[in-house]
């Protein structure tokens, strides 16, 4: 199906709404039967019909009709959060006893889940660097019914070879899941390369106005029904039909963001790259990013984070980098219109917490809508305090 269609049309049978050109927004938590019989029939299959809406919505519908088609799924859920769709996806697949295999330095709060919570269980993890298959294949065990990649990750972009992954866990009978967040559907699409599941935290480029916050799981339908009929009817980590509508209405620009956001990146790190006071500069479309190869084959195009690490020793003067600046906002996330900075220096010296792993001197940028040379004359004044 054409990129167009799915975004502008699946899904929404406007006769059935007064051929309004943007679906209605079903406000409405219960749905009435017409007699006994049709209660009767719908009640047994409540992902396929509208019963209550913490199992399916027909605006929520429209939006997991879309977010299917997108990845090449079979079917979608649409959540409250990223983290959810994480939690989800991979408790629906194991049981105590069970070990799970997931890339260094995922999300951090996958990595809490993973540590924190999933171990009180009785299921167990390894943590391994992801860039060669061959440390994912060691570090398989016998038990080991679950693979967690994320490719990019969020912070140094880390890569996994997704056929060689995906071939590697069906010889296991291990089931995968893969945060695409970074990529979106519009640049990768790990279905296609023999991944089970893909998750997003939608409330990155799929909704893409910094208004929303959601998550995305897409798969099989045999997948799907076996999350929602348990872990999400269970749990409720439902999305509202307002949220849901709101992502609709992200999805309408989600290409030309997306390629938006990725063209200026490409830029400004190039730039960036060649600055007198700047040393590594991590991203996976620069032809210096270790895993540039593998980029190139399995992804049409990134997200726009960047990072770069400064060149200097003073956390002083990285705070007078920051101080300078003006059109980038202080803050987490990304995805949005608007360009963000995460200075990993914010994260030192507070009180009761051990300092990140990372340097001070690294900082991500997620390059927005703006202007790219309007954000480069901005770094350059903040670079000109180093």
């Amino acid at each position: 199906m054409h990129l167009s269609e799915i975004l502008n049309h699946l899904g929404e049978d406007r006769k059935n709404y007064f051929n309004a050109v943007s679906p209605p927004i079903i406000q409405s938590s219960n749905f009435a039967f017409d007699s006994l019989e049709s209660f009767r029939h719908q009640v047994a299959d409540e992902l396929s019909n509208h019963i209550y809406t913490r199992g399916n919505n027909p605006t929520v519908e429209i939006l997991r009709k879309k977010l299917a088609a997108l990845e090449g799924a079979e079917d979608s859920l649409v959540l409250a959060s990223g983290a959810a769709a994480t939690a989800m996806a991979l408790i629906a697949n194991v049981k105590q006893g069970d070990h799970v295999v997931c890339v260094q330095n995922p999300y951090s709060w996958t990595k809490h889940l993973l540590m924190n919570f999933l171990p009180r269980f009785g299921i167990t993890h390894t943590f391994v660097d992801g860039t060669a298959t061959a440390n994912i294949e060691a570090a398989i065990q016998p038990n080991t019914t679950f693979m967690y990649l994320e490719s990019p990750n969020t912070m140094t972009f880390e890569l996994q070879d997704l056929k060689a992954c995906a071939s590697l866990a069906r010889q296991h009978g291990i089931v995968t899941l893969i945060d695409n967040s970074n990529c979106s559907p519009i640049f990768q699409r790990p279905i296609e390369l023999g991944i089970d599941m893909v998750m997003h935290t939608g409330t990155k480029y799929l909704n893409g106005h910094s208004d929303v916050v959601n998550g995305v799981i897409c798969g099989s339908h045999h997948m799907i029904r076996k999350i929602f009929e348990t872990e999400i009817m269970t749990l409720g980590n439902i999305i509202s039909p307002h949220d849901a509508w709101l992502v609709i209405r992200g999805l309408r620009t989600l290409e030309l963001r997306v390629k938006r956001s990725f063209e200026s990146a490409l830029k400004i790190a190039a730039w960036l790259e060649g600055h007198p006071k700047t040393g590594q500069v991590l991203f996976p479309f620069l032809p210096s990013f270790p895993q540039y190869d593998l980029a190139t084959q399995q992804m049409e195009g990134c997200g726009g984070l960047v990072t770069v690490f400064l060149k200097t020793d003073s956390i002083e003067r990285v705070e007078a980098f920051f101080n300078r600046l003006k059109r980038f906002l202080f803050a987490v996330s990304w995805g949005g219109h608007e360009s963000l900075i995460m200075p990993s220096a914010a994260f030192y010296n507070i009180i009761g917490r051990a300092n990140p792993p990372y340097p001070f001197t690294m900082v991500r940028l997620y390059i927005g809508l703006e202007d790219p040379d309007w954000l480069m004359e901005d770094l350059s004044a903040g670079l000109a305090e180093l």
